[in-house]
């Protein structure tokens, strides 16, 4: 394959689904681990030239992030799912349109985003009990990144709509430019200018950005697959519906987790700073070695949906064997790295060994258990492409709201002692490895009765 096919539109309905698989894989795993590498860079930075406290202040806002920006999530996750369908399908027309609606709807939600973002971001963290010492940071970061809200919205719907066309290399490039722009601007404002909290949140969005107006260039250079004329870019109910029908879902499912992970926010909280310092480092850690699992589940999101748009339900069941050997494989890699070499890792946040020993004793608890995410992932993936992203979502409920809270706070109350009055640490970690567990027996069992077939089925007009 020439350099210049990399980025191209690929056609995921021909050749081994293995092989498609790993080509849309790769460039994706490599894009979101360096999308992971902008919060990563900013726990670092601030960690090492402002101290543990700057560390957990931006830590303790990821919570009320991954809140706000479920949005967002929701319509890229429609965008990626019905550009694919219509890709599969060759359908030129109905492609052109829900791509202009995809970026129409990414205007409204930064718009939306920066408003309520904006408006709430204090009052939610004094509501979650947020430490009066870390308060101020966590307020100015969240602030900075709400006002600029759009990179980010932007970039994930326009990498998605790429995605959806098979390219994740594009992607995957203009992530690889903003991220080392990203690493430049946060030591360049925390250690060269001593702008603090603040300076990471600025370089994140400004890095952000750039991103988002590579991708929409891209696109622009794509005008062979589709028409983006200002016709396209008016809201029609049929294609706007249909992305935020099946996006909403999705955008449910985040929303849900992180209202999830601000209650049990609030409970970290109550433990003190060490360990919420442990929490953001042993989540940073988790964000790359969940990367693998997430890139697998959007992959098979955009591998079914191409293939149910040409109607082969028969490469989606190849695809469900081939590409869940290659997730768990890459899953059980990684607990064997977490297990031997954590502490190495844990080294680049921290100076202070105290903290460096609490997160190795809390991902020992977590390592296991990504096995049973890329479980989830992928057959969660082929519900979603499928068209059935409802599916994902009361499994996430379930998960995540009715089973692991209840976890964390008994197992916290069980645990209480004179050096952890409202519990020890492993409560949080322990009902998070349950949570997951639990998550992957829930999706086979669903998967096996067959209701993402009967959606498929749908679509294709019960061709198979």
């Amino acid at each position: 394959m020439r350099i210049k096919e990399l980025f191209t539109a690929h056609d995921m309905t021909v050749g081994p689904p293995w092989k498609r698989i790993a080509e849309f894989a790769v460039p994706m795993l490599l894009g979101n681990i360096a999308q992971q590498l902008y919060n990563t860079v900013d726990s670092i930075v601030v960690g090492k030239y402002v101290g543990d406290n700057a560390l957990a202040a931006v830590g303790s806002s990821a919570p009320i992030l991954n809140l706000l920006l479920a949005l967002f999530v929701g319509v890229a996750t429609g965008a990626g799912i019905v550009i694919s369908q219509n890709f599969g399908a060759g359908d030129r027309k109905a492609l052109s349109r829900s791509i202009g609606n995809c970026i129409s709807l990414a205007a409204i939600a930064s718009l939306l985003t920066m408003v309520i973002g904006t408006a709430i971001a204090r009052p939610l963290l004094e509501l979650l009990d947020t430490p009066i010492s870390i308060l101020d940071w966590c307020a100015n970061y969240l602030t900075i990144f709400f006002l600029g809200a759009a990179g980010f919205t932007f970039y994930n719907i326009l990498s998605g709509i790429l995605r959806g066309l098979g390219d994740s290399v594009s992607a995957l490039l203009f992530l690889l430019v903003a991220t080392v722009l990203n690493i430049f601007l946060d030591l360049w404002f925390v250690a060269g200018l001593g702008m603090g909290v603040p300076g990471v949140a600025l370089a994140t969005v400004l890095a952000q950005g750039l991103s988002a107006i590579l991708c929409f260039f891209k696109l622009l250079r794509m005008r062979d697959i589709f028409d983006l004329t200002p016709e396209m870019f008016k809201l029609r109910r049929e294609a706007a519906l249909r992305i935020v029908k099946i996006g909403i879902p999705s955008g449910l499912t985040q929303g849900i987790m992180a209202i999830a992970m601000l209650v049990v926010q609030s409970l970290t909280n109550s433990l003190g700073e060490l360990v919420i310092a442990c929490n953001v480092i042993i989540m940073r850690v988790d964000g790359f070695a969940m990367m693998p699992n997430m890139t697998f589940g959007q992959t098979m999101s955009v591998y079914t949906g191409q293939n149910v748009g040409a109607k082969r339900l028969d490469r989606v069941e190849m695809g469900l064997k081939q590409g869940g050997a290659m997730a768990i494989g890459f899953s059980a890699s990684i607990t064997v790295i977490l297990l031997f070499f954590g502490h190495i890792l844990f080294n680049f946040f921290t100076d202070t060994p105290e903290l460096v020993d609490l997160a190795v004793r809390m991902m020992r608890i977590l390592a296991f258990g990504y096995i049973c995410i890329a479980v989830t992932q992928v057959l969660g993936g082929i519900m979603r492409g499928c068209g059935d992203t409802i599916t994902p979502m009361w499994i996430t409920m379930f998960t995540t709201v009715v089973l692991r809270i209840p976890v964390a706070y008994g197992l916290a109350y069980l645990t209480r002692c004179p050096e952890y009055p409202n519990g020890r640490p492993e409560a949080l970690f322990c009902s998070l490895l349950v949570a997951w567990t639990m998550g992957a027996v829930v999706s086979y069992i669903v998967f096996r009765r067959g209701n993402w077939r009967r959606k498929a089925l749908e679509i294709t007009g019960g061709e198979q």
